[in-house]
């Protein structure tokens, strides 16, 4: 049963205005070993992640590292919480150096029963503006579930590739993203939290990092392709420092499949479509 009114929380609506500035973009394009957009450019793909994170007081953030819950998301207190996946729609780029606007609502709360337990989901719908125009739509999952033992078995193998990268999760890496999201949670870098209060062998690879280093691989590989929508969704968790690749395959015209996995299997499922 949830300890809250769902009603009471679905539509709750969130503003946040951030300056994409050339700084922080920097420590981006140099934590990923690539060069930087210059001023006016165009953002990389899934790099405006790394924006729009307000800043919380550290007295009100949670055990886990997250800011508190019962202010703008749900009360799932309780729950271990984790980013489940999401879907993008890109309709123009954003801009290197300008400002921008995140509008945030609330979309959707659901409860279901995994083999973890009791799941709660919450459907963030976020629209991306700069100079009047929506750049960006996307819809995030994010999913609080009881505390568990977390799912780490083998998953389905990985499909055959046309592309592939190898990818080393270090401790410098998820630190070094979590500093560029200014995400606290406390997985990514609290190793005897991560092993002790949450139950996984070692720190645990940010969701979107993963996604976004395959997003990176599939422009790499198909450097003329523009983006127009992408949707991923985690399986498993990758485990630092164990190594793992990020890879994918056109399935049509227009489209390609995306996947990150290791010697265990798949571990996030992404699809691309393009022009």
């Amino acid at each position: 049963m949830l300890s809250f009114d769902p009603s009471q929380w679905l539509g709750r609506t969130q503003e946040v205005h951030d300056q994409l500035s050339r700084n922080l973009i920097q420590r981006i394009a140099a934590t990923f070993d690539v060069e930087a957009p210059g001023h006016g450019e165009e953002l990389p793909w899934l790099w405006h992640w790394c924006f729009f994170n307000e800043p919380v007081n550290s007295r009100d953030l949670g055990v886990d590292g997250h800011p508190a819950l019962g202010s703008f998301m749900p009360p799932a207190h309780g729950r271990n919480r984790m980013w489940a996946g999401g879907r993008l729609t890109f309709i123009e780029p954003l801009r290197v150096g300008a400002e921008a606007t995140r509008k945030t609502r609330i979309e959707k709360i659901t409860q279901k029963d995994g083999n973890t337990g009791s799941l709660l989901f919450v459907t963030l719908k976020h629209e991306y503006w700069q100079d009047g125009h929506l750049c960006i739509s996307e819809e995030q999952d994010i999913v609080y579930r009881e505390p568990s033992p977390p799912k780490l078995g083998h998953g389905e193998p990985v499909p055959e590739h046309q592309w592939q990268e190898s990818v080393s999760p270090t401790p410098l890496l998820l630190f070094r993203y979590s500093a560029l999201t200014f995400n606290a949670h406390r997985i990514h870098f609290d190793w005897p939290y991560v092993t002790k209060a949450e139950g996984y062998p070692d720190l645990v690879v940010h969701g979107p990092l993963t996604a976004t280093l395959s997003m990176t691989a599939f422009v790499r590989a198909n450097p003329l392709a523009r983006v127009r929508s992408f949707s991923f969704r985690g399986l498993r968790p990758l485990i630092s420092p164990d190594d793992f690749q990020v890879g994918g395959r056109q399935t049509g015209s227009g489209k390609a499949q995306l996947w990150a996995g290791n010697t265990s299997g798949l571990c996030q499922l992404a699809e691309v479509h393009f022009d």
